[in-house]
């Protein structure tokens, strides 16, 4: 029986993700066929390249850590909430670092985001402009690539791991579209469904890679469902059927003692210095809203400028203008 956590929020690698027991009946999946990690990242290649730096130095708090693992064995969403900077869109990288589950696959919500967008793209215009231009035809997956959701639920033996960041901004339908395929683990390609029976399998090309994958019939069934991350800055709410099926974590503003320990992480031990841009940035925090990179930039700039004493402290300040409105300032009668 494995040892819970398998997530532990650890500096460094391990096959932990081994040891996650099988999944409730009711979340068991079984699509095929199965398979590996692409050859880029075969091994656990760890986090994506263009986010090492930050996934290596993330700092999880207890809560996340017990609620990540309660996504992982329960093969649920996580819905994660939290004020700008709190670390909503690092967490999956960590988790994908730690567990060598490869690089991340992300998908940015906009207000015109459509389910299908993150399923798959197939442009027909580009398929008929190749058949005006040759006697034989180049065939529908040479015209269709899997999106971020759509790779993720591939049979993948190994869990992807998927960030679907700021679910808030989407359309009103889009959750509980999104939660249906989700919850079934499985989708299909209307395009493909209707070739099927002249072209049984097509190899498509998944988002992150340029291999090819089989899929036979039109239709793609998870076998190890993904570890899904869903940010929110918390501007809307969601029905209650999407909530009752994610594993929701609220992340806030880091305590004092957790905050220090983000900035080691990224800067190396605190000075004099670094201590006071701390207090400055404690102290302002509850007066308005700030985000902990504020905080990094100021400790960074101040240092490398050389600037002491009443200047850095200056500088500082100017690096961490609040987030939102609040009232006007006592001295300056402006806006933080």
């Amino acid at each position: 029986m494995p040892l819970w956590p398998v997530y532990t929020g650890a500096s460094e690698p391990h096959d932990g993700i081994a040891q996650l027991p099988p999944p409730p009946p009711w979340r068991d999946f079984n699509g095929g066929p199965v398979l590996r990690a692409p050859a880029d990242i075969a091994g656990g290649a760890g986090a994506s390249p263009d986010r090492v730096h930050r996934a290596q130095t993330y700092r999880a708090t207890e809560k996340s850590i017990q609620l990540v693992n309660a996504a992982l064995y329960l093969r649920r969403p996580l819905l994660v909430t939290g004020p700008p900077g709190s670390g909503k869109s690092t967490l999956p990288y960590a988790v994908a670092r730690e567990l060598k589950l490869g690089p991340v696959l992300r998908w940015n919500i906009t207000s015109r985001a459509t389910l299908n967008d993150g399923l798959y793209q197939y442009d027909p215009l580009s398929r008929l402009y190749a058949a005006g231009q040759s006697t034989e035809d180049s065939g529908i997956e040479d015209h269709l690539r899997l999106g971020p959701v759509g790779t993720a639920l591939l049979p993948y033996e190994l869990p992807r791991v998927l960030l679907i960041d700021e679910i808030d901004k989407s359309d009103l339908d889009l959750p509980n579209d999104l939660l249906n395929i989700l919850e079934e683990g499985q989708y299909e390609i209307p395009e493909l469904v209707r070739a099927a029976r002249k072209f049984p399998e097509a190899r498509l090309l998944a988002s992150d890679s340029d291999e090819r994958v089989a899929v036979l019939r039109g239709r793609v069934r998870c076998r190890a469902f993904p570890f899904v991350v869903l940010t929110s800055n918390g501007e809307r709410e969601f029905p209650p059927a999407f909530l009752r099926r994610c594993v929701a974590l609220q992340l806030k503003q880091p305590l004092p003692g957790h905050l220090e320990d983000i900035v080691r992480a990224h800067l190396g031990e605190l000075d004099d210095g670094a201590h006071r841009v701390v207090d400055a940035f404690l102290e302002r925090a509850g007066s308005g809203e700030l985000a902990t990179d504020q905080l990094l930039n100021a400790i960074y700039l101040t240092r490398a400028s050389g600037l002491r004493g009443a200047s850095s402290d200056e500088l500082a300040q100017s690096l961490m203008p609040y987030l939102s409105s609040r009232p006007a300032d006592a001295d300056s009668g402006e806006l933080g």
